[in-house]
């Protein structure tokens, strides 16, 4: 009898809810569909967002927003086939500089071992196949993106080490292998470790199509600026988009558009109507964001270059 494959797992890391959509919604509900399994871990609750929608920005619900907004991550799940997600456990920190930041709750505060111990244990938990994270300026600069991705790299790093967090690996008997009794994982490597990336080729014609219609975003060119400012704005655009050259991967999400957008409107707190991403349309999410791009970081696999799946080798 042949034996069954293995079904791959993806594990999506990302700082807030809906983080998960605009990076990685289309290869989370691609891998879904492809029957591969997901995970989403969510490193905060989001509780320091601004409520943007008029109709719920009231001070209970800024009290409450990190309930609303699990409640909001659920339905944008179930419109992108995700059954499977966790939280670390963490504060939002707020943006760089702000109060939040010095909460000794916050993410931004975490000891980099104990964030990364909490993570490794998903990772041996979950034994993903291949995992997504933001590139080391979180995408934008949010601290807890930032983060974020050194939690993951150090996760991605830690899970195959058996000398990291021994505590989590299962209990060894007279040399009969791991105790299936005492609750304990075993080390586990994944695969590949993607770095989430936006192409400047798409950020000038998402950036184009937007001011066509009236419409500006933090990418574009700021206005009667002074040398220093413009200076800022020049250095954060290299930082947050990669050349279109460095994508080593770009996987076909289009027919995923539909429930890209859902997913996108569902986060109704954070995500306004006249917010770009959702003003341009539900087209220009099968047009001008028909793909989602990353950088593949690490490799414990040969890899043939450029790719069009995050699953490419494997299986």
């Amino acid at each position: 009898m042949a034996a069954i494959p293995r079904r791959l797992t993806l594990m999506a890391v990302h700082a807030h809810p809906d983080d998960e959509v605009i990076g990685t919604g289309g290869v989370m509900a691609k891998a879904v569909a492809e029957g591969h399994r997901v995970v989403l871990v969510t490193c905060t609750r989001g509780e320091l967002g601004e409520i943007v929608d008029p109709e719920l920005a009231t001070e209970e619900n800024q009290r409450r927003l990190g309930e609303i907004r699990a409640a909001e991550l659920e339905a944008a799940m179930r419109h992108l086939g995700v059954t499977e997600w966790e939280n670390l456990g963490y504060r939002d920190s707020g943006m760089m500089g702000d109060a939040g930041n010095r909460d000794a709750r916050a993410f931004w505060q975490a000891p980099l071992d104990d964030a990364a111990r909490r993570l490794t244990w998903l990772v041996r938990t979950y034994r993903p196949d291949v995992m997504t994270t933001y590139n080391d300026f979180g995408g934008y600069g949010h601290p807890d993106h930032v983060r974020a991705h050194e939690v993951a790299v150090a996760a991605f790093e830690r899970s195959a080490d058996p000398a990291w967090y021994p505590e989590q690996l299962a209990i060894e008997h007279g040399g009969r292998g791991p105790s299936e009794t005492e609750g304990g994982l075993a080390p586990w490597a994944p695969a590949k470790l993607y770095e989430q990336a936006w192409p400047r080729g798409l950020r000038e014609a998402l950036t184009a199509r937007l001011e066509a219609q009236g419409m500006r975003s933090f990418w574009s060119r700021p206005t009667d600026a002074s040398a220093e400012e413009l200076a800022a704005w020049e250095e954060f655009v290299a930082r947050s988009t990669v050349p279109d050259e460095a994508v080593t991967t770009r996987v076909d999400v289009a027919a995923f558009a539909s429930a890209r957008f859902a997913a996108l409107r569902a986060h109704r707190s954070q995500i306004a109507a006249d917010n770009p991403l959702i003003a341009v349309g539900p087209d220009a999410w099968a047009g001008l964001v028909g793909s989602e791009s990353f950088v593949l970081r690490t490799a414990r696999v040969p890899v043939n270059l450029p790719e069009t799946d995050l699953f490419a080798g494997l299986g």
